[in-house]
């Protein structure tokens, strides 16, 4: 029997993407979202399979979909779909990724001292930050980036961009949260820390307030992506959150 509380998270991931697009095409089995303002975003310009879909027949779809980008990028919300997919889309040329779905089930803490930002007090250190993971980018592609966030704005009835700022008031680690307060969904997102503050708490302060913001808001859904890979998964276990299932993504070029 399906996870109502996965589920209620696929339908936010779903309506979210459909939101934030500037045009979006239905497709077998999902649909294409495009933003042509961020045309180097990936997410911004991709397919979202939502449900069953004829495995060997996607890369064809996508490439439809797709062909005139010089990126392809396929979300996968089901699991079992997901792994269906994986050879044609591999033999197609893509890499595969497996995300982890995290519930939040722990205590709720009582607040952090993060505080909601503008995305203009972002922009030079996720700038900063974006340079770090992809050092050959030219300046646009780290504009698209940047600026893609206030895409985001539409994605959900409440999206906040919160920060956690040092003594001297430049923010240290930062993160979005975005809220459906009629579902009771929310969504931690992109929660990231600059390097030259690392290790110093900032993170735990931006996570403690997105927890306390979305409780307060009615929101017990609280859920997070993380990559099924890296070591943020067991961070996030440590402080409450539990996989509660698995995403898929491929990339191409």
């Amino acid at each position: 029997m399906p996870n109502p509380e996965r589920q209620r998270i696929d339908s936010f991931l779903s309506a979210f993407a459909r939101r934030q697009a500037a045009r979006t095409v239905d497709l077998p089995g999902g649909f294409a979202v495009y933003d042509d303002a961020f045309a180097h975003s990936h997410a911004n310009n991709q397919v979202v399979i939502e449900t069953a879909v004829d495995s060997e027949a996607l890369p064809g779809i996508a490439e439809e979909a797709l062909g005139h980008l010089p990126h392809r990028m396929i979300s996968v919300l089901d699991d079992e779909t997901g792994t269906a997919c994986a050879e044609p889309l591999i033999r197609a040329g893509y890499t595969h990724s497996t995300y982890l779905v995290m519930l939040h089930a722990g205590p709720v803490p009582a607040g952090g001292p993060a505080e909601e930002v503008d995305l203009d007090a972002l922009r030079v250190p996720l700038a900063r930050r974006w340079r770090g993971f992809l050092p050959h980018a030219d300046d646009e592609v780290i504009r698209h980036l940047v600026d893609r966030r206030e895409a985001r704005r539409r994605g959900a009835d409440v999206v906040r961009f919160l920060g956690a700022r040092t003594e001297e008031g430049e923010i240290a680690s930062w993160a979005d949260l975005y809220l459906d307060p009629a579902s009771g969904t929310a969504q931690i997102e992109d929660l990231i820390t600059s390097e030259a503050h690392l290790n110093r708490g900032y993170a735990d302060a931006v996570l403690a307030t997105a927890l306390r913001m979305a409780a307060d808001m009615g929101c017990g859904t609280r859920f997070l992506i993380a990559d099924a890979a890296d070591w943020p998964r067991h961070w996030y276990e440590r402080r409450g959150f539990s996989v509660i299932g698995h995403s898929h993504c491929f990339e191409r070029g």
